[in-house]
């Protein structure tokens, strides 16, 4: 193995500095593309859907749970799968499944997480409970998973709502669910985005400032955040922005 060169802490600083200007390229890249995103054509889906779940039957709009986008990831678990039935696919399980935040996150953004495969309900429920997974996961019964180009493998579709209708607004599979898993790649994804105010997003849509919508996963409620933490945000943003005219959100994330 040959390694870097060992140099000192001046000159350690000077190659991280280098490096971290091509990082927030990077990272201003990303919310480019997250911002094309949003600006994808919507297509509608006409198709009735059904799918199994812990509650019974239910529709592609239920699957919403009210919420106003869904995100449905296609686990591979199904019989013929390499380690059926005890384990569903060890790529789904290890670069999703195993990566998933906590979903209350994602509901604060009106945004709804499912897993779907072809197994029984049985044998999904019997596989969270041994890997310790507690994401929503429901079995497809008809043409799901191909009309939407995931009958084999893995794949990430993304949806909204409008009153009745629902519109299909992006897909990814391969490599692009490598960094899925946290909230905000998820809702990089989605039509409506992070929601936050410093997007780039369509005129209209909803959004909010950065860091006050944050919440512990079990205290989300309609009260909104709790007072002293909106004091520490309002905090930061004075100290920032007492160094320079506006605070942006790369101030603290590259």
């Amino acid at each position: 193995m040959k390694t870097p060169p060992i140099v000192s802490p001046a000159d350690w600083e000077a190659a991280r500095q280098d490096l971290l200007v091509r990082e927030k390229e990077l990272t201003r890249a990303r919310d480019a593309m997250a911002a094309a995103r949003r600006r994808m054509p919507w297509l509608a889906v006409e198709k009735e859907y059904a799918f199994d779940t812990p509650r019974g039957r239910m529709s592609l709009p239920d699957l919403f749970e009210g919420r106003r986008q869904l995100v449905v990831y296609r686990a591979f678990y199904e019989p013929g799968v390499y380690g059926w039935p005890d384990h569903a696919c060890r790529g789904c399980s290890l670069v999703t499944a195993d990566q998933i935040g906590h979903v209350a996150h994602l509901h604060a953004r009106d945004t709804t997480l499912v897993f779907a495969s072809r197994a029984p309900q049985a044998d999904i429920e019997r596989l969270k409970a041994r890997m310790g997974w507690r994401m929503p996961w429901v079995t497809m019964l008809d043409d799901f998973d191909a009309d939407f180009g995931v009958d084999e493998w893995h794949g990430t579709n993304a949806f909204i709502r409008e009153g009745d209708r629902v519109f299909r607004t992006y897909f990814v599979n391969g490599r692009g669910d490598e960094a899925l898993g946290s909230t905000f790649s998820y809702l990089d994804i989605t039509a409506l985005g992070r929601q936050e105010d410093w997007e780039d997003s369509p005129e209209g849509y909803p959004q909010t400032p950065p860091y006050v919508w944050w919440n512990w996963h079990d205290e989300y409620s309609d009260a909104g955040p709790a007072e002293g933490w909106l004091e520490k945000v309002a905090e930061a943003e004075g100290t920032l922005t007492s160094v320079r005219s506006k605070p942006t959100h790369d101030d603290c994330c590259h």
